[in-house]
């Protein structure tokens, strides 16, 4: 029937055709650009705050002065084949190197310096001090420790970092140093990449030199595998940027959209894990479970303000019922976008009241920048062109406009560096 009212439908679109429309978006770029950069600045700046508030009792906690000794945690690491360096030698000069380090490269990454290698530095850090002393960690711990080897598998640099900021200048001055060659004058080469790439390859001699105390043999080939892996990049990226470039570019958006699936797959099973273990509970059941650790001395910052929650009955049983229900029902409104953005303050909010609460700043830091992996892109665009603009007027600087960070996905990168 036709007319005026008659409806124009749409021609389906072959099936062959959004097969190859996936493909592209999967191989094309790597997703999620401003979602890895604010998981990697989250965890990042959740170990720093870590270390560096733990760093008068870092002797005690993961040092030769702990009741946890260097041969008990030897022997612990023989069983489990847990990866820690701190198992190289039990002096005090070593340990001191190794929490240096860990240190330096939270900063280094939270700021996106050369991410490729930090984030590997930043991993074996984690993974050191956390299997050191595996009695002292909680849920947060095990979110950092996973996220620490997700984030190697990442393009987390490409957004508000350093990285970006130096790809962007370079690409602004590509015309100049085509002059300068004309002139005469080689551009200047950037010789941090390879000098970190050399270093790293030392660290992994020692490391494989080490093996039998070091931990599982995947770990070490693994990073072998990174550290190849970069120093194929820069072949390729000055004998043959044609298609072997292209090719690389592929394996490393595939690698880069997997890990970013793993990360989100570990939230949502955290959450439905929590959840559905919290029902099997009786406190639970009844609603009474949160009185409970807001009148424990040890969960209790702020005594007042726990007595003050916990002798409302009404909302200790609203909160108690919200936080199974939040838990239980967020792997399921991931395609729902309003749904699922309620759900993410809620939760986000949930951690923060912990943390004030019961004084697990860290772990809730952790959660947090975990949950930040679903938060939307159009909100962390704004928020990152509005602290642009805070730090603009507080160092008095004329506004730039857009970003130069901000690049679009599809934008051509600048040529690679090893390991930059």
């Amino acid at each position: 029937m036709s007319g005026p009212t008659a409806t124009r439908t749409r021609p389906r679109e072959p099936f062959d055709r959004r097969i190859a429309r996936a493909v592209q978006a999967v191989t094309g770029r790597a997703l999620g650009p401003h979602q890895t950069a604010i998981v990697r600045i989250g965890f990042s700046l959740t170990w720093l705050v870590f270390l560096l508030r733990e760093l008068p009792y870092r002797h005690e906690m993961y040092g030769p002065d702990g009741p946890w000794s260097w041969e008990l945690a030897r022997r612990l690491t023989a069983d489990n084949r847990a990866f820690t360096v701190l198992m190289w030698s039990d002096g005090r000069v070593w340990f001191e190197v190794v929490y240096g380090l860990a240190v330096l490269s939270a900063a280094l990454l939270l700021v996106g310096w050369h991410t490729r290698a930090v984030s590997v530095v930043f991993m074996a850090g984690v993974l050191s001090l956390q299997n050191r002393s595996v009695f002292l960690g909680d849920g947060g711990d095990n979110v950092l420790h996973l996220a620490a080897i997700y984030l190697v598998l990442t393009r987390c640099g490409q957004v508000w970092s350093l990285d970006a900021r130096r790809a962007a200048r370079r690409s602004e001055t590509r015309a100049a140093s085509r002059a300068a060659v004309k002139a005469g004058r080689g551009p200047r080469e950037d010789i941090v990449g390879p000098l970190l790439w050399t270093v790293l390859g030392g660290f992994l001699l020692a490391t494989t030199w080490f093996s039998d105390v070091t931990g599982e043999w995947w770990l070490p080939v693994l990073l072998w595998v990174l550290w190849l892996g970069h120093g194929l990049w820069w072949l390729v990226c000055r004998l043959a940027p044609g298609e072997p470039r292209t090719l690389l570019d592929v394996l490393a958006n595939l690698t880069h959209n997997a890990a970013l699936v793993v990360i989100m797959a570990e939230v949502c099973l955290i959450y439905a894990t929590a959840g559905w273990y919290k029902i099997q509970g009786s406190r639970w059941q009844d609603g009474t479970a949160l009185y409970y650790p807001l009148h424990l001395d040890y969960f209790s910052p702020w005594p007042a303000l726990s007595e003050l929650l916990g002798a409302s009955g009404i909302m200790v049983l609203l909160l108690t019922y919200g936080t199974v229900i939040v838990q239980i029902a967020f792997p399921f409104t991931l395609f729902h976008r309003k749904a699922k953005n309620v759900l993410l303050v809620a939760m986000m909010l949930e951690h923060a009241g912990i943390a004030l609460l019961l004084g697990l700043p860290v772990f809730s830091l952790a959660m947090i920048s975990a949950d930040a992996v679903f938060l939307p892109t159009a909100f962390l665009v704004a928020l990152g062109a509005r602290v642009a603009r805070g730090r603009d007027r507080v160092l008095g600087r004329p506004s730039a406009g857009a970003l130069p960070e901000q690049r679009r996905a599809g934008e051509e990168h600048g040529p690679r560096t090893l390991v930059g």
